[in-house]
């Protein structure tokens, strides 16, 4: 006697309802109408998988397997069955079917090439690409094949990491997502971009930047840090304006005493920057000199060979400091805002901070470093000097004076 099929509708109540085996297995077919041959199996152990059933030319038995629910939605399922099913009724192979589906790269196999191929050789900040997806990526992504991602999935972790209370790393995870399979289109290895349309978290642009009765109480943490590597990095990096991977990765070798200028091949928009040294950063520069030959200003021992994101070091000084909402990449702002209270105009901070900006490019372009330096070190000198004054005059008089 022939057991009677089950068949039931795929929903995740009625799946969720299912009772288990008490042994073996138990074989539930989905009786959607689009979705021929897609069969749910259970096991006693609880685990879940989706497959397809079909008979071939000759009446002979073929079984797809796609992958276990819920790592796979119903509507992936139903999709990759229809895809299967076609392909059947083309007059191809299932095992031929199944192997290509077992070949198929996941999102993991992708990002991998991406980094390898892409990122690395173009991008100075790979290494915050690879960090972002070993945090938000690698565990709900990482082993899916690319045909089981949707961009209900990739909004799902979008949103997760926003309600979470990160809605800025929520867009720039959904950006790396977006540009993996940008890339991934563009060399071949996926069609679709499941990241397109997903609606992003609004940002405000930040203003942020020291003030000048904030400077004491910052050169008095940095004063007290014990890591010299750190207390220079963030010095250079608040006293030259550059971007901070440019600073992390900063190279002996572009670096000119003469001229006090550095010079930077790529930059984050694109193009080569010429940056003027100013006497306070050459200082910090001539004490780091290396008595051996060296790659990097600030060396690291990770794979990189130079200084990360120096993320404990800043909190560390941030609290000594007691300042609040202040970033790394704002030391970057503060110049350009000084320079502006010494009266510089747009195009030479534009010039000084290698601002890709269409409508003043032409000025960029006629401008030489005479007056872009004299500005940087007039906005350096009052910024020292705030930390300085003030620093002093916090101090009470010696009563032996």
């Amino acid at each position: 006697m022939s057991q009677k099929k089950l068949e039931i509708n795929f929903t995740k109540d009625n799946i969720a309802s299912l009772p288990l085996p008490e042994t073996d297995r138990v074989t539930y077919h989905d009786s959607h109408k689009l979705a021929s041959g897609l069969q749910l199996r259970i096991a006693a152990s609880g685990s879940k998988t989706f497959c397809v059933f079909r008979r071939v030319r000759g009446g002979q038995p073929e079984r797809v397997t796609l992958g276990r629910y819920t790592d796979m939605s119903i509507d992936q399922a139903r999709r990759q069955a229809g895809q299967i099913n076609a392909a059947i009724a083309d007059g191809k192979n299932p095992a031929a079917v199944k192997r290509a589906h077992k070949a198929e790269p996941t999102f993991g196999d992708l990002f991998g090439e991406y980094i390898r191929r892409h990122a690395k050789p173009n991008k100075l900040t790979w290494a915050e690409d690879a960090q972002r997806y070993e945090q938000y990526l690698s565990k709900p992504l990482g082993n899916k094949k690319l045909s089981a991602i949707d961009r209900n999935v990739v909004a799902s972790i979008h949103s997760s990491i926003t309600l979470g209370g990160h809605p800025i790393v929520a867009n720039r995870v959904l950006a790396l997502v977006s540009s993996v399979y940008g890339w991934g289109i563009n060399v071949g290895l996926c069609d679709v971009n499941t990241a397109k349309g997903i609606k992003r978290n609004r940002e405000n642009s930040r203003d942020r930047f020291l003030q000048g009765d904030e400077f004491p109480r910052f050169f008095a943490a940095l004063a007290e840090e014990t890591n010299q590597t750190m207390k220079d990095y963030f010095l250079v990096s608040l006293l030259t304006g550059a971007r901070r991977a440019n600073v992390l990765s900063m190279r002996w070798a572009d670096i000119n005493f003469e001229r006090a200028e550095w010079r930077i091949e790529e930059t984050k928009n694109g193009t080569p920057q010429t940056v003027t040294l100013s006497p306070e950063v050459i200082s910090i520069l001539k004490e780091r000199e290396p008595q051996q030959v060296a790659t990097f200003v600030f060396p690291g021992s990770g794979k990189s060979g130079h200084l990360m994101e120096p993320k404990k070091s800043w909190k560390r000084i941030l609290e000594h400091a007691a300042l609040e909402n202040l970033r790394v990449h704002d030391l970057r702002r503060t110049l350009g805002s000084w320079q502006a209270k010494s009266g510089a105009s747009l195009a030479i901070i534009g010039k000084s901070l290698n601002h890709k900006n269409v409508a003043t490019t032409a000025i960029y372009a006629r401008l030489d470093l005479d007056p872009v330096r004299l500005s940087v070190n007039m906005a350096t000198s009052a910024m020292m000097a705030a930390g300085k004054e003030k620093t002093a005059s916090s101090i009470p008089n010696d009563p032996t004076d």
